[in-house]
């Protein structure tokens, strides 16, 4: 017998890559519960609201994953060198190409 299994918001966020259990657990604290809520978002924006959450600043490698994550929802199909959170660093393959660099 074959289960199947209902995804939760939880699940849903952690399919985006580079978010696991805490990243997705930060994504919720900024009210976002599904993929589909960071479709067309800015990530910079994302970051700064989650450094004044914080209290403090935020590493800034959870900018990159925050636009990786936003890439993920937005475009399609998705290019597998850019579901890497690395390529969305400054000056990253990634944000070159987005910047037409």
């Amino acid at each position: 017998m074959t289960r199947t299994r209902t995804r939760t918001p939880h699940d849903e966020l952690r399919a985006i890559p580079g978010v696991g259990k805490t990243i997705a657990q930060d994504l919720r604290a900024l009210g976002i519960t599904r993929v589909e809520q960071l479709r067309g978002a800015d990530p910079q924006a994302l970051y700064e609201r989650m450094c004044a959450q914080a209290g403090a600043h935020v590493d800034r490698c959870m900018l990159y994953v925050l636009r990786c994550a936003v890439y993920y929802a937005s475009e399609f199909p998705h290019d597998p060198r850019l579901l890497q959170w690395w390529a969305w660093k400054d000056g990253g393959a990634a944000y070159q190409e987005r910047a037409g660099c």
